[in-house]
């Protein structure tokens, strides 16, 4: 009836491909730009939320999905864990990421902004928008290495 293996077989080897070495850091990923650029952007959406969670939670949305979403795209690209979803146009998600974000942190920030009142608010706005133009300088990076990309130079990993 039950067609398992028995309980005393080892268990099957690990599948083609399939390693802990998977999940090694590539450091020299950290180190370019846009390496770099992701940092930045998890080190200010986390500050900005520690601002609004300090004063205000109506703010807290914002930056903590963008941090979730910087965490998940910052592990990918430092285990080269992407290449392995290779029918995804990593770049165009990325640049969709950062163009999303400047949309959400621009509202967020005019209106933490335009509120006032305590000071982890108006920190989180300020530090909202030099996150803004953090966005905006990584989607500028994105589009070009795309562009150099597909104009015949090669590229193995994103941003270097």
């Amino acid at each position: 009836m039950y067609e398992g293996r028995e309980p005393t077989e080892s268990p099957p080897p690990p599948g083609p491909g399939w390693s802990f070495k998977s999940f090694t850091a590539n450091h020299a990923f950290l180190q370019s730009k846009q390496g770099m650029l992701l940092t930045g952007e998890l080190v200010l959406c986390f500050i900005i939320f520690i601002c609004f969670a300090a004063s205000d939670a109506s703010y807290l949305a914002a930056p903590l999905l963008e941090l979730l979403i910087t965490s998940v795209f910052l592990f990918l690209y430092v285990t080269k864990y992407y290449e392995r979803f290779s029918s995804l146009n990593w770049p165009c998600m990325d640049l969709l990421r950062c163009a999303s974000a400047v949309l959400i942190f621009v509202v967020v920030s005019i209106a933490a902004a335009a509120r006032g009142g305590e000071g982890g608010i108006i920190a989180g706005a300020l530090f909202g928008f030099v996150l803004i133009v953090l966005f905006v300088y990584n989607c500028y990076v994105i589009y070009t290495s795309f562009i150099q990309q597909n104009s015949g130079s090669t590229q193995d990993a994103p941003g270097q």
